[in-house]
């Protein structure tokens, strides 16, 4: 094969050990690399690349590679020169200068130059070829809308710069301005080691914001040329080349092209360090507005820029920074200047000064603009700009017409006052990031594409992206600034305010939250883009911080997902959190590894290739470090480390209240009827470190659910066994319950339920008409309902001979009134049921005897079963005759411990009251004298078993005291 000279003599020697990665060339085609030689431990070591082109690219509208048989045979040495000049200046990896020369009689377009050829098994930034077969619909615009720049006038979207991926549809991408041509790819060498290689464009000159990947017109005899940088990553994946291109490396930029001195190599990072700017990167929400806008300032209502920002704290939670603009269009009518502009606003400086301290006690930075063409010279508008922040106070200066600043714009700034942030019109590019640390993500970027690489290649550096909610729906502006981890700058410069801008501030609220509670995977360097998924067309961005993992997530599917999404560890202890619908995230297996699943919300199908298109949502793998358990109306939390703990009814959101309390590893009991005004619903629970989510739980308390909301406050423990009681002793007691009809449901989550109990006293028999009418009369207690209260007793005292026989006719609160002047307190269930069946759980006080076999269980309803109770012997309990008699009467009855009366007597209150989002009702135990017949729709009365419970529906206290209903009290032990 015969081979321009230029091109053999660039390339004679195959390796050059004093570069790594050193590159074989083929020996029959120099424009490919046979194999790859990198050095580790001080040895080389070697990898076969087959016959890896070195590069393709687009000429004329066809596509080829160095080493396709149309280049060689067609186009090498007929039409175009191509000369590889390695340059060993540069240490770190393989540069070479490509030479594109134009040796035909007529022009040559040029695009899409691509190391490696950016073949379909690669992974590669590049355009659109003109040759490729998918198709991307164009964005939907109107008339006020800009239509996008188009190199070749038939394929408008070549203007874009695509992440091809083997498989799958092509991502569109951001890169700097100044790389806007670049061409990435990766070659897998082992299973932990990528070959990369970077092609950019010498000399570059294009400075604007449409992603614009021009083709070069080449004349005849005209030369252009590239730089191409070849090096290798260690990773699992291809991520780890791109990672190390544009994060370490930050793309080779150098600040003069031929210093050979790129940035990366001595980064200038003190301004990032620097604690009075440290806000900047935790900053996510802008709004920039002009002068003359009425949320600003009316003549009849003055400023209402206060006004304004309050009402967006309960949208999304307010603006970090707002931005005042006096300027353009308005700057040229007279002679006065901007500064003269700023100055002549209602008020003057003393008011602007003003806002901006009413701005910082709302949280809210205040910036200013400044437009540098307006200046006489660069020294007398950098003067005139640290007078006016000094005189403002302003916190920052948004720089027009500049992406970068530099040195004397920042040291303007510090001349004024300590924490002034510079932030350019432009996305400042790797070799100016050292001079300015925010940028915005400009608005004449319609329908910006999805995934932003400048947040990869330095992820302090504050990005916004410029939001124009006049234009259209924009929940896609919001939700793409979520998946890439920076905030918005929402510009409300032109005209127009449509009636659904609210909604879409709180949509914004709930990606913005996110943003906010994880600022630290945000801004760690552990950022991987388009981790793989199970479905092209849902994407992900992974971020790693500390022990906590995030991943955030767009899905073009308008019909919406429910399933595994994607692979991703989760360590023993760990849990996945879906952080948009405050729910967990169930784990599935996807082959060897855990699968997260997702739920993405559906979207109209007439949204795509719009602004409103799309769906978005958040998966967080935390460290399991909040224990939370319902107990009765309390939430009880434990937190494992953390600071503060945050409790939501509901999801969390700015236009709500919610309780914060300090982190402990010890119980936090949160009564959330007291709280919410509420029991059933849904609870999240956070816990945060320094404003940094470190895990949430979630609680689900469903409508209808019982709840205990009742407390039981302990009396002041004794150590002897007060008169008419008996002592309980401490032990091991498995609880078991039973009930009748479940037409309002019981409490049965956790039953059996296995108890260490303390020792208490109990009272030997219920409470006795004789014993309460001493409580009146030493008391006075009169209540406040009287209907039914004491019914049975005539004139204010019980008929003779009724002395000693149970008190009835009161109710939950008469009971604990008496309780509370003996010095007791009414039992919980489980103490009653302990109490009463002893530590062996028996049916009956006296044991599991004396009972005639039961009939089997009726099932009378779908929420009722009758389980009969058998003929009980007299001697031992009163079987159900209705007739009431005095506490003792059936001494043989007594269970082991000697506490009578507990089944056949009356009912007996507890202490537990349980409630649901509709009923309440308290719990009795024993069952009662009086037994209804002829129907099983009545109240299942006589003796019943000890594991019985009974609900007394909570109406009113006359409703609920009954002539079957009396109690029993307890004492705590020492």
């Amino acid at each position: 094969m015969r081979l321009p000279l230029l091109l053999t003599l660039a390339l004679t020697a195959n390796t050059a050990l004093a570069q790594w990665p050193a590159l074989e060339w083929s020996t029959t085609n120099p424009l490919a690399i046979k194999a790859v030689v990198i050095q580790k431990d001080g040895m080389p070591l070697r990898y076969n690349t087959g016959h890896l082109p070195v590069l393709g690219f687009e000429l004329d509208r066809r596509w080829m590679t160095t080493t396709d048989t149309l280049f060689l045979g067609q186009v090498l040495g007929k039409a175009l020169e191509l000369r590889v000049v390695p340059d060993f200046r540069l240490k770190e990896g393989y540069l070479a200068r490509i030479y594109f020369k134009n040796i035909s009689n007529k022009d040559l377009l040029i695009n899409n130059i691509n190391p490696f050829g950016g073949q379909p098994d690669q992974y590669f930034i590049a355009g659109k070829k003109y040759s490729d077969a998918i198709r991307q619909p164009l964005p939907k615009v109107d008339s006020t809308i800009p239509k996008l720049f188009d190199p070749f006038a038939a394929s408008a979207d070549t203007s874009r710069s695509l992440l091809y991926r083997p498989g799958q549809t092509p991502v569109e991408v951001v890169l700097p301005h100044n790389n806007q041509d670049l061409g990435f790819c990766t070659q897998m060498l082992s299973n932990n080691l990528w070959l990369y290689g970077l092609a950019r464009r010498a000399q570059d000159t294009i400075q604007n914001y449409l992603l614009i990947r021009t083709p070069y017109r080449l004349k005849p005899g005209a030369e252009v040329q590239f730089l191409l940088y070849i090096d290798v990553a260690e990773g699992s994946n291809w991520q780890s080349a791109l990672r190390k291109c544009f994060q370490e490396r930050l793309l080779y930029d150098a600040p003069k092209e031929k210093s050979h001195q790129p940035v990366w190599k001595n980064f200038d990072n003190s301004l990032y360090e620097r604690p009075d700017l440290a806000y900047a990167r935790r900053s996510y929400s802008m709004h920039l507005m002009m002068a003359w806008d009425p949320d600003y300032f009316t003549p009849a209502g003055g400023y209402g820029l206060n006004r304004f920002l309050k009402k967006m704290q309960n949208l999304y939670g307010g603006d970090e920074i707002a931005t005042i603009w006096p300027t353009w269009p308005a700057l040229g009518m007279d002679q006065r200047s901007q500064w003269d502009l700023m100055a002549g606003l209602p008020g003057g400086l003393p008011k602007q000064r003003q806002l901006a301290e009413q701005c910082r006690a709302m949280g809210t930075r205040y910036f200013i603009s400044y437009n540098p063409w307006d200046d006489s010279s660069e020294a007398a508008g950098l003067a005139r700009m640290t007078d006016m922040i000094s005189e403002v106070s302003a916190d920052g200066v948004v720089l027009d017409t500049k992406a970068e600043a530099g040195k004397a714009l920042q040291q303007a700034a510090d001349d004024a006052r300590p924490g002034v942030l510079l932030y350019s019109e432009g996305m400042a590019v790797p070799k100016d990031m050292p001079g300015i640390m925010a940028g915005r993500v400009h608005n004449d970027i319609y329908h910006v594409p999805l995934l932003n690489l400048n947040k990869l290649i330095k992820p302090d550096f504050a990005i916004f992206r410029v939001v124009e909610i006049a234009r259209e729906r924009v929940r896609r502006e919001y939700a793409t600034a979520l998946f890439n981890g920076y905030g918005v700058e929402i510009n409300v410069m032109r005209p127009g305010r449509p009636g659904w801008v609210d909604d879409d501030y709180r949509f914004w609220g709930r990606c913005v939250r996110i943003l906010r509670e994880n600022s630290g995977a945000f801004l760690s360097k552990n950022l991987t883009p388009l981790w793989p998924t199970r479905l092209d067309s849902v994407y992900v961005n992974a971020w790693r911080n500390g022990r906590k993992a995030l991943y955030t997530v767009f899905s073009l599917r308008p019909e919406g997902y429910r399933g595994p999404l994607l692979e991703a560890p989760v360590p023993k202890g760990y849990h996945c959190v879906d952080l948009w619908r405050h729910e967990e995230a169930p784990l599935t297996n996807c082959g060897r590894k855990p699968c997260l699943t997702v739920q993405l919300d559906a979207f109209d199908r007439s949204d795509l290739h719009t602004n409103n298109e799309g769906a978005v949502g958040a998966l967080a793998v935390f460290p399991r470090l909040l224990e939370t358990a319902l107990e009765g109306a309390a939430l009880a939390i434990r937190a494992t480390g953390g600071e503060v703990l945050r409790i939501w009814e509901g999801d969390p959101a700015y236009d709500k209240t919610h309780l914060e309390l300090l982190a402990s590893d010890t119980a936090t009991l949160v009564f959330l009827s007291d709280i919410f005004g509420k029991i059933s619903g849904k609870y999240v629970v956070q816990l945060f470190d320094k404003n940094e989510l470190m895990d949430e739980a979630i609680l689900h308390i469903p409508a209808g659910q019982p709840v205990r909301v009742s407390r039981s406050v302990p009396t002041i423990p004794v150590a002897k066994t007060p008169q008419g009681m008996v002592a309980i002793p401490a032990g091991h007691f498995t609880m078991q319950v039973s009930n009748g009809d479940e037409f309002i449901g019981y409490p049965k989550a956790g039953y059996p339920k296995t108890m260490q109990m303390p020792k208490f006293y109990i009272d030997k028999y219920p409470v006795t008409n004789r014993q309460y009418k001493e409580f009146l009369d030493a008391t006075g207690y009169y209540p406040a309902d009287t209907s039914n209260f004491l019914a049975h007793w005539v004139k204010g005292a019980p008929q003779a001979g009724e002395e000693d026989f149970p008190i009835v006719n009161v109710s939950y609160e008469d009971a604990r009134a008496y309780a509370a002047w003996a010095g007791k307190r009414l039992p919980t269930e489980a103490e009653w049921q302990y109490a009463a069946q002893t530590a062996d759980g028996r049916r009956w006080p006296w044991g599991n005897s004396g009972e005639q076999a039961p009939k089997g269980a009726t099932k009378v309803s779908a929420t009722f079963q009758l389980n009969a109770v058998g003929a009980l012997d007299p001697k031992l309990c009163n079987p159900g005759n209705c007739v009431l008699y005095p506490v003792g009467s059936y001494p043989k009855g007594a269970n082991p411990w000697g506490v009578q009366d507990l089944v056949g007597c009356v009912w007996q209150l507890t202490n537990d009251w349980y409630q649901s989002d509709t009923y309440g009702y308290i719990l009795l135990k024993g069952g009662s004298y009086y037994h209804p017949g002829g129907s099983w729709w009545y109240v299942q009365g006589g003796p019943r078993p000890l594991s019985y419970r009974q609900m007394l529906l909570r109406v009113s206290p006359g409703f609920e005291r009954n002539g079957t209903v009396g109690f029993r009290c307890v004492v705590d032990a020492q």
